[in-house]
């Protein structure tokens, strides 16, 4: 039976629908002269604020170059060109960076597998000026995280301490630490988990054995294997809406590539990512029109992944940033149950059954002391009540 499941695309802004158009080929002018409609009643400001909120203007800029000016102004093609430009000698600062960490941390012995940036683009796009990058993201084992800390401290790295936490909440909770140098400028986020948590993902160890190296530097750098790279992107593009298309185009990039795709199949169900996956596949077969293989259309055939898709839209529509507080009140509503609709029954369980353990806001209630922390499990939904009468009174 075909599926002629469609995404509805009503209330996408027509020029969030003319960048879609450009980024589905390599000739976007033919394209757009087979839907002259789209080019009608163009906000053109709109237009470059949604390729740069979308972080497309890499990609859209080469093939903006070639394109008439009847077809995109002038103005709007110069403005993206020279984005382009900053970007691609930001890409190759952060790659030096890149490179001059791996040599530290394998001097040290701490192994270490690149997730983001530089590394990434090199990996998708074979270009690293096709991707944008603000930070390098790299993940370790949670046990050489202190040795880390001294290392990077020495190099004049500035550890941004945001995170509170009581009985060692950090670890499961919580999934990176950010560092910066305020000479240089560079962002470092280290990983300990690929995701926040709650919630099932590979050991380090497993993704070690399964990384590659990259070619990008002069010194041999790891990342990890297309599968897993696979598992990464569409768990983090989900946790964030795909809220960014840049995150959709990494998929299908990643798809142009050799994989194995029975092991990312197993992969996906060991940690409960399978209808994720669905939701990545049919957003890009329909928005970005890759052709998806047998294999890869074997996720997308059931109703949850079609809904998820659907689900997603809504970032589209409302050009949602996730990452600019505070976020409005109806999109938090909207992403907490976005989020939780992501969840397998399971991860649902889990997640629920996590609100019984301790948060520090429980400890900034009633300090007690950490030899008696433990007494915060029972305590807790009397705080949590205690809480919200405090919240009701004061409001």
């Amino acid at each position: 039976m075909i599926d002629k499941f469609k995404l509805d695309l009503i209330d996408i802004p027509k020029e969030l629908q003319l960048i879609f158009m450009m980024l589905k080929s390599d000739s976007p002018a033919h394209l757009i002269t087979q839907h002259p409609e789209l080019l009608t009643d163009i906000d053109w400001e709109e237009f470059i604020d949604l390729t740069m909120h979308h972080r497309v203007y890499p990609v859209l800029s080469p093939k903006l170059k070639q394109m008439d000016n009847d077809i995109i102004p002038q103005y709007v093609k110069e403005f993206l060109h020279k984005q382009y430009k900053r970007n691609t000698f930001q890409m190759l600062y952060l790659s030096s960076e890149m490179e001059q960490v791996g040599r530290m941390f394998a001097d040290d012995e701490i192994p270490l597998i690149f997730l983001k940036g530089p590394i990434l683009a090199h990996e998708l796009y074979g270009d690293i000026s096709l991707r944008t990058s603000s930070d390098l993201d790299m993940l370790i084992p949670i046990n050489q995280l202190e040795k880390a800390e001294t290392l990077l401290a020495e190099q004049g790295y500035e550890k941004d301490d945001y995170i509170q936490t009581v009985l060692n909440d950090w670890k499961w909770r919580h999934h990176h630490v950010t560092y910066f140098h305020p000479q240089k400028k560079i962002k470092l986020e280290v990983h300990w988990r690929l995701n926040p948590g709650p919630g099932k993902e590979p050991s380090f160890n497993n993704l070690w054995k399964r990384k590659c190296i990259s070619n990008l530097t002069s010194f041999p750098v790891h990342v990890l294997s297309k599968e897993d790279m696979f598992l990464f992107l569409v768990s983090h593009g989900a946790r964030h809406g795909w809220s960014r298309m840049r995150w959709l185009l990494d998929i299908r990039e990643l798809l142009h590539q050799q994989m194995d795709w029975q092991l990312t199949k197993r992969l996906l169900k060991k940690y409960q990512l399978y209808q994720t996956g669905g939701q990545a596949l049919i957003l890009v077969e329909q928005l970005l029109d890759k052709k998806l293989t047998r294999g890869m259309k074997a996720l997308t055939n059931h109703t949850c992944p079609k809904e998820l898709a659907q689900k997603a839209l809504f970032y589209y529509k409302q050009q949602v940033n996730l990452h600019t507080d505070p976020v409005p009140g109806s999109i938090a509503s909207y992403h907490k149950h976005y989020l939780f609709s992501l969840m397998s029954t399971q991860h649902k369980l889990i997640f629920i059954m996590s609100f019984l353990y301790p948060y520090p806001e429980d400890e900034s209630t009633l300090p007690l002391p950490k030899a008696v922390h433990f007494l915060y499990f029972p305590l807790r939904p009397f705080l949590w009540a205690w809480r919200k009468t405090r919240k009701h009174a004061l409001s």
